[in-house]
């Protein structure tokens, strides 16, 4: 069965791991107002979890208005730290503020899919991982953060797992590829048992 896919996201880590799956998709990144949307749902009290969804499918939904029948892959991933969700550092300085706050604690990501199909809702999953940071010290993260920011900018948390920031970690709880911000695992599952990939 031959099910065209589309992944919702300008993220070249969620594009690699699909591709290196062996998963056939073209990309079309969702342009929404994430901010508005992640704002608008703190104020009314919205869980992370509730969140990371209701971004994940926001992004999908939008594709998937333009490409009827259409398997579209909306992804989002939050970090949750005390009861706080932390974005992408916006400077060095705000990099360097999160990973001193985190220090010596652990905190949470939350990895959200959803697939749309012909302006419908198919499938959803959240995955989500626990990581224990380091107490590092402030020497060494503003030599990270100085070595890393262009890498950085664009990761909740300051850190990547896949790079460098391995080093800030004691203990990750979870699987990797949520890590990475998509639950590829449980993806991989959903389309095998549908027919679209081989299994």
């Amino acid at each position: 069965m031959s099910t065209h896919i589309v992944l919702a996201s300008s993220s070249e880590i969620r594009a690699h791991l699909l591709r290196q799956a062996g998963v056939n998709f073209s990309v079309e990144k969702a342009r929404v107002d994430e901010g508005g949307i992640k704002a608008a749902l703190l104020a009314e009290g919205a869980t992370p979890r509730d969140i990371a969804d209701t971004l994940a499918e926001t992004k999908s939904r939008k594709v998937s208005g333009k490409h009827p029948g259409t398997l579209v892959l909306g992804c989002d991933q939050v970090l949750e730290f005390e009861g706080q969700l932390l974005s992408k550092p916006e400077t060095p300085g705000q990099a360097l503020s999160q990973l001193k706050m985190m220090g010596g604690k652990r905190h949470m990501l939350l990895s959200a899919v959803v697939i749309y199909r012909d302006g419908e809702p198919i499938w959803r999953h959240i995955g989500q991982v626990r990581l224990v940071m380091k107490k590092n010290s402030d020497a060494y993260l503003e030599t990270y953060v100085a070595r890393n920011w262009d890498s950085i900018r664009h990761a909740v948390g300051a850190y990547k797992l896949e790079e460098e920031g391995v080093r800030l970690f004691s203990a990750v709880e979870g699987s990797y590829f949520n890590v990475l911000g998509l639950p590829l695992l449980e993806i991989l599952n959903y389309l095998g048992l549908q027919g679209i990939i081989e299994q």
